[in-house]
């Protein structure tokens, strides 16, 4: 099964062109798998071997949703198999997927993530902190995910008409919108760069390689830490608060699913559950028959 397992990654990275953190995942979830199976081949998995494997890891209170990422880690790599020929159907078809607990998006608020944007680091005029700067203006601005952001070359950026190339899940490629502010903050950091003038990629470390998700994670959470946020902050946070600061602002929620790159309009409507929180906080507090005396 291990070897089945190497040549499901090359599949993932070489055709699928699945982002290196959805590869780990992948590799981790097939692996816990292929330690529970133990002496069972794949030939001899069945549907009562999944939900066996589902109820080992609900014993081990493993949460709801790193169950379905587990499953559908499982179901596409029988899927693969089932297409190579190795195996006949796909038995994870047959598993219902557990129910996710619904949890809502964390997101800054305007003012916060406005603080975030214009806070400076001890040292301002090195390449470092130009771009760590450039690196929360551009996923501020534009929405992108923290994978989308690495991988945005220089060629990428319409100057002109404020516009930037971005490659999302899939190899899908689609053009959004980058604010003057953080065009601004890329030009200050690409104009000063002291070395790799001659490399594709916008954002890089100090060996001229592209970012890794840790360093902007680590970008973030250092800038975070000098504020004192008491709220928790990551990329994907600031992707949130876009989103959701759009959405208040009287964005069309077909418009938001575009620039976020949503395949399908669910996934962008629990921004809207996000609004309505907003909403009734502001009903609460206005109107007078919903006043606590």
């Amino acid at each position: 099964m291990r070897k089945h397992i190497v040549d499901f990654m090359g599949y993932l990275r070489n055709e699928r062109n699945v982002s290196p953190h959805t590869e780990r995942s992948y590799l981790s979830d097939l692996k816990q798998f292929a330690d529970f199976l133990g002496e069972i081949t794949l030939t001899g998995v069945d549907h009562l071997t999944l939900r066996g494997f589902i109820g080992h890891l609900m014993k081990h209170r493993i949460k709801k949703s790193s169950v379905a990422r587990k499953l559908s880690a499982i179901r596409s790599f029988f899927r693969y198999l089932n297409r190579k020929g190795v195996i006949t159907g796909n038995p994870a078809r047959l598993v219902a997927t557990p129910r996710r607990e619904k949890r809502l998006p964390a997101v800054l608020t305007a003012d916060d993530a406005q603080r975030l944007m214009n806070a400076r680091g001890k040292e301002t005029d090195d390449d470092r902190s130009r771009r760590d700067r450039a690196v929360l203006e551009t996923l501020y601005s534009t929405g992108i995910r923290s994978a989308e952001l690495i991988g945005i070359n220089r060629d990428d950026i319409n100057h002109d008409d404020r516009l930037v190339r971005i490659r999302g899940k899939g190899r899908k490629e689609r053009i959004v919108p980058i604010g003057r502010t953080a065009l601004g903050a890329i030009d200050a950091y690409l104009g000063q760069k002291k070395e790799g003038a001659e490399n594709p990629a916008v954002f890089t470390g100090r060996a001229g390689n592209r970012l890794t998700a840790r360093t902007v994670q680590r970008i973030l959470e250092n800038r975070r830490n000098k504020l004192g946020l008491a709220q928790k902050a990551s990329p994907h946070t600031l992707r949130h608060s876009f989103a959701t600061h759009l959405l208040e602002s009287g964005a069309d929620l077909r418009a938001i699913q575009e620039l976020l790159g949503h395949a399908s309009l669910s996934t962008t409507q629990r921004y809207a559950h996000v609004n309505l929180d907003s909403l009734m906080e502001t009903y609460d507090k206005a109107h007078p028959k919903a006043r606590r005396k």
